[in-house]
């Protein structure tokens, strides 16, 4: 028997320990229950004596944005409806018409019809805006309103009257089952190069990942473009599902680190792979997130893959889904994940920003070095930095608020209606001069307002401008004119998404993805490198 001897000291020492263990835990919850105490007294005062009549719900859901708005912007609060959407974003399914949209006071916007569902079969076209539905009018609805009506069981009829390139129009949609399929797109680039496409990380993920690859096996393919580009991420799950296709069972794919000990977990691959050998190259770009960057980490650190475009977005969170009272739910953040070298890929530090609010980098401290299974150096400091950089111009703060605008939707809707034909979607080519008729469009565009412009407008109703209205349109048109100059450095940019933004009004999303296997720069690089396997092995070797 094994005898233990302590001091009085120690265990003192250990009693203290214990006491101000047990004495933190319950100031802390006393903290915490003070609060909420204090914010339900004054709910009820608020409630039964401030003059007017508040909306408790509108109250409430303010008050907890308020409180969520200083934490990460992964961490959310969901209602009813807001649990609905973010399950239908999981699963992939949802009874509804095919289409994505945007909100707004004049009413639903359609974004994107997906082809051969109903609202396709309806004859709805991308620019259309539903101003009422079923006889009921959805102007200046607020979002949660709005995305409810075009959504539900499937088989059931409903109206709706849209606005058209300034016509009135009525139509009978039947809404359908909807699945969104995260492999929108795979083919053969050439006799041997695959080409697969994955835009988010829903549940069927890994399945259509895995369908796509053995198809295009049985095709010949002996190499293989994988697209992760603009994938904002999803399951994690799933990521380690798809990085076990390519990666021997046992390895493990992705760590994470949580306060709560049960949540902090190494997860390895599990199944048989599909194939160990085949050469693969995985693109990605600023859009790339989170799970895209646990599948592109992994086989990066394991030497599996060559990644080539841009450095990725830098979403390094984990988040759990907690249920909430009266069918609410938390989105939270649990954890941070590493990847099998040991990067944290997190490039915002949210729990420093400053007094300002601004949110500083992980890699404005410095950044680490770390080892792939070869040997070669990779870092951490935010995002996946690419084994093969393609360089594009640097976004202007203009043209960021170009794209962020509906000035390029509005644009290719006018072009798509004054141009009732164009070349094949291969061979379709937004040329210099269709540039210039588009910065000619902007002049009279009212969503793509660049700071300097705001400023100089709000300055104008002052009374100390107002003296100045001769000069007003001279000074608007030389504003107008530097942020042409300003958007014109990023053409390169700027054509590519005009370009796919109007051959999807013509041949939906299968023709973008059929014009960029021949003509996408990032999809050309890929080929080519994969066509020399020397330069291929080279860049997995040590450095």
């Amino acid at each position: 028997m094994i005898k233990f001897n302590f001091s009085k000291k120690t265990i003192l020492v250990l009693l203290a320990g214990v006491l101000f263990l047990s004495f933190s835990f319950k100031s802390k919850f006393f903290e915490v229950a003070k609060q909420i105490e204090i914010y339900n007294t004054l709910f009820k005062e608020l409630n039964m004596y401030y003059v007017n009549e508040i909306n408790p719900a509108e109250l409430t859901n303010k008050a907890i944005k308020n409180t969520l708005k200083d934490l990460d912007p992964y961490t959310k609060f969901y209602t009813e409806q807001g649990i609905e959407d973010a399950r239908i974003r999981r699963e992939g399914e949802y009874g509804g018409i095919g289409v994505s949209v945007y909100y707004s006071k004049l009413g639903i916007q359609i974004n994107q019809v997906y082809k051969g569902y109903s609202a396709d079969k309806a004859g709805l076209k991308v620019g259309d805006i539903i101003i009422s539905v079923n006889g009921q009018s959805v102007k200046n609805m607020e979002r949660d309103e709005l995305s409810m009506y075009l959504k539900g069981t499937p088989n059931s009829i409903f109206s709706v009257e849209l606005l058209r390139q300034g016509n009135t129009i009525q139509k009978e949609i039947i809404r359908d089952k909807i699945v969104v399929n995260p492999v929108p797109f795979y083919e053969m680039i050439d006799e041997e190069t695959g080409y697969i496409v994955l835009t988010r990380f829903n549940k069927k993920a890994s399945s259509e990942v895995k369908k796509a690859f053995q198809k295009l096996k049985k095709e010949g393919m002996k190499k293989l473009v994988f697209d992760l580009r603009a994938n904002p991420g999803g399951s994690l799950f799933e990521s380690i599902e798809i990085s076990n296709f390519f990666l021997p069972k046992g390895k493990v794919i992705v760590s994470t680190k949580a306060k709560v000990k049960k949540w902090s977990n190494i997860y390895k691959t599990t199944n048989k792979p599909l194939d160990l050998e085949i050469p693969i190259v995985v693109l990605l770009n600023g859009r790339s997130a989170s799970a895209s960057e646990i599948v592109s980490g992994s086989l990066q650190d394991y030497d599996r893959a060559v990644i080539m475009g841009q450095r990725s977005f830098g979403k390094g969170l984990v988040q759990r889904y907690r249920e909430l009272t009266y069918g609410t739910q938390l989105k939270v953040t649990i954890s941070k994940y590493y990847t099998p070298s040991g990067r944290c890929i997190q490039e915002l530090d949210y729990a420093n920003r400053d007094k300002s609010g601004k949110v500083p980098k992980f890699s404005d401290k410095g950044i680490n070095e770390f080892q792939t299974a070869n040997g070669r150096t990779v870092y951490d400091g935010g995002g996946v930095l690419p084994d093969v950089v393609i360089k594009t111009s640097n976004k202007t703060e203009s043209t960021k608020k170009l794209l962020s605008s509906r000035a390029i939707f509005n644009f290719s809707t006018n072009y798509y209606y004054q141009n009732p034909q164009i070349e094949s979607e291969v061979d379709f080519e937004f040329k210099d001069s269709d540039f210039e008729k588009f910065t000619d469009y902007l002049e009279s565009d009212t969503t793509f307002v660049t700071k300097p412009e705001m400023l100089f407008k709000e300055a104008y109703k002052t009374s100390v401008l107002k003296n100045i209205s001769k000069e007003y349109k001279g000074i608007q048109e030389k504003l107008f004119q530097e942020k042409i100059k300003e958007i014109s450095k990023n053409k390169d940019i700027i054509k590519r998404v005009l370009t796919e933004e109007i051959l999807h009004r013509y041949y939906y999303q299968d023709g973008i993805y059929n014009h960029n296997i021949k003509n996408d720069l990032f999809i050309r690089e890929a080929v080519n490198l994969l066509d020399n396997q020397d330069k291929y092995r080279e860049i997995l070797s040590k450095n």
